[in-house]
């Protein structure tokens, strides 16, 4: 796709004879076929049981990144790509199968379903246009803006130590407290009456504890901010008495990132043409590295043929409406982006909502048909998915050095068996579990279906019924976040760059103690006080109060181990959050799969 691949791997024998050479195609072969077939579906089944339960699912780039990492454990330290390869394809497969709520929600709303064949063409056409965009904005996201992708650092501490014997000693300690306990509040959440009533989450604990407390404090004040506003957001009827706060706040929140995006972006744009100006060519200050490095042609081509198979799938194989698969495919491109910060900063992808806003602006534009709604919102649901996917993957490689070409290649293979199985796991479920066929948005409180919530399904069915009911409050509410987050940006670039302030930051405990104010309270990044929009308070809690524990302990005993100084991102608390985050998986991995076998067995 984007030219040819250099091999990233060493040419050393490796430890254990049955493993084939690095770089031949029995070793793409067996990497693939694990990830493909043995560890994507796994995790497929626990998005899949996830989302049907919850209306959310956790990522599988950490568990597959350990379970991966058992088999190149044999190739020493380079067993790091090879595993971050596993991982790549098991994860882009486990995504996509998250993906069958969308089926789901034509069962709610008693739509036709289409035949199998012709979802997972749609699907797999959406999935590829998808990675090909992700694959676009990483030199900005990853490259250029360094966002930490939580998920994405968890991946690469936990490849780093399993092949680094001397971090493995150092580090393997912690990681392996982090995914015990991981576990525990895993089982124990979905288990136990009390923990759920604290809506504990131990991944969502541990990717505050990577981020830090600059991050983990304003997604308290936002969720904060939200609550305390529910009474006037009732007052101008932009609520319904008892409905949550995310219910309009996570439309300001897409918008408070829009907002700081462009700021964000208009600098990058400046300081590449102060570059061009000069007679330099942007970046000729970073010279790239061979792994570094893509064919850009090749994958301009690939995103717009993609896009027009996808928008050519909708309407000829499905009968959708051409002007609405268009639009969709082009709000790819902001959502691909906004999406990608909002994963950089906190872990979270808020691809429910791309799909809401994209059917809130398509019933601005006259759409009344809540099929068409369905179809098009789909574009946005999997590509925003796939594309941040492909950013937090490239995070990973980033740091371990891995060739993103070959990268792009095992997700493409992901794409593709993950969109059969985002079909089949979907009818397998409503199948096994005929409580999911019910219309929970028409129940009443006492009739809700206690362990299948389905949140995101609920929220598809809940927007596609008010497309006969249009809401111009809710375009309003995107527009004051944008209005926020441009602003509170603005002010933060502008103090950020100042020379003088930067000075004062750097000089001591009183400078950094303002500066810390500044970031965690005052003018907090809009990105991270965005978060708090998009959940329930006490996930922000659990996020926030990560951050700050993890902050608080850095603070206190440092990050050297053992006379030997940890890399920066591979710290006592970001490898016990890595573990955290990979300990939950395992555990929803773990009920997904006892689940099922037991409906089965009955």
């Amino acid at each position: 796709m984007t030219g040819a691949a250099v091999a990233t791997v060493t040419t050393s024998a490796p430890r254990w004879a049955w493993l084939p050479a690095p770089g031949t195609a029995r070793y793409h072969l067996l990497l693939l076929g694990l990830g493909i077939f043995v560890l994507g579906p796994l995790g497929g089944i626990a998005a899949a049981y996830m989302n049907f339960s919850l209306g959310f699912y956790v990522g599988g780039q950490v568990l597959a990144g350990i379970l991966g990492s058992t088999v190149t454990l044999g190739y020493g330290a380079e067993g790091k790509h090879g595993a971050n390869f596993i991982q790549t394809s098991a994860a882009s497969v486990a995504g996509m199968s998250a993906m069958g709520v969308l089926i789901q929600a034509m069962v709610w709303m008693g739509m036709p379903q289409p035949p199998a064949w012709q979802l997972v063409l749609y699907m797999l056409c959406i999935g590829m246009f998808g990675a090909g965009v992700g694959m676009l904005y990483t030199p900005i996201l990853v490259d250029r803006m360094q966002l930490t992708y939580p998920s994405g650092l968890a991946v690469a501490n936990i490849l780093r130590a399993l092949t680094d014997p001397v971090l493995l000693r150092k580090s393997v300690n912690t990681l392996g407290s982090g995914v015990a306990v991981g576990i525990a509040g895993g089982i124990a959440s979905a288990k136990s009456a009390l923990i759920g009533t604290i809506e504990l989450s131990t991944s969502t604990f541990g990717a505050g504890m990577i981020v830090g407390a600059r991050i983990g404090i304003p997604a308290i004040v936002g969720g904060v901010i939200g609550w305390l506003l529910v009474p006037y957001f009732v007052s101008i009827d932009w609520l319904k008495a008892g409905d949550p706060f995310r219910k309009i706040t996570f439309l300001i929140a897409l918008g408070t990132i829009v907002g700081a995006a462009i700021v964000d972006l208009a600098v990058i744009f400046r300081q590449a043409m102060r570059r061009i100006l000069n007679g330099q060519a942007p970046d000729a200050d970073m010279p790239q590295p061979d792994w570094q490095r893509t064919n850009t042609t090749r994958l301009v081509v690939w995103v717009v043929c993609w896009g027009v198979g996808t928008v050519l799938t909708g309407h000829i194989v499905l009968g959708q409406p051409v002007a609405y698969l268009a639009f969709a495919v082009a709000l790819v491109f902001i959502f691909a982006l906004v999406n990608g910060i909002s994963v950089g900063i906190s872990d979270s992808n808020p691809i429910s909502s791309a799909f809401v806003v994209s059917v809130v602006l398509m019933a601005a534009m006259g759409l009344k048909d809540p099929a068409v709604g369905l179809m098009a919102g789909t574009i946005l649901l999997i590509s925003t998915s796939v594309a941040c996917d492909m950013q937090q993957d490239r995070s990973t490689g980033w740091r371990l050095g891995t060739n993103r070409v070959i990268q792009f290649r095992y997700q493409v293979a992901g794409i593709l068996m993950g969109a059969l199985l985002a079909v089949g796991l979907s009818k397998l479920f409503m199948a096994a579990y005929p409580v999911l066929l019910l219309d929970q948005t028409v129940m009443k409180a006492g009739e809700q279906p206690a362990e299948w919530s389905a949140a995101m399904t609920y929220k598809f069915v809940g927007i596609l019924r008010s497309l006969t009911d249009d809401k111009p409050y809710q375009r309003t509410a995107i527009w004051v976040g944008i209005a926020i987050g441009f602003v509170i940006q603005l002010l933060r670039q502008f103090l950020k760059s100042n020379t003088a302030y930067r000075r004062f930051a750097a000089s001591g405990r009183r400078g950094y103690a303002c500066d810390f104010v500044l970031d965690a309270l005052l003018l907090p990044s809009p990105y991270a006080l965005s978060f708090g929009g998009f959940v329930n308070l006490n996930t922000s809690l659990w996020f926030g109060a990560g951050g700050i524990f993890s902050s608080a302990f850095e603070t206190l005993a440092g990050r050297k181990s053992g006379g030997r100084e940890l890399p920066q991102d591979m710290s006592a608390t970001s490898l016990f959050g890595g573990g955290l985050i990979a300990g939950d998986a395992l555990a929803a991995l773990g009920l997904g799969i006892a689940g099922l076998l037991a409906t089965v067995a009955r």
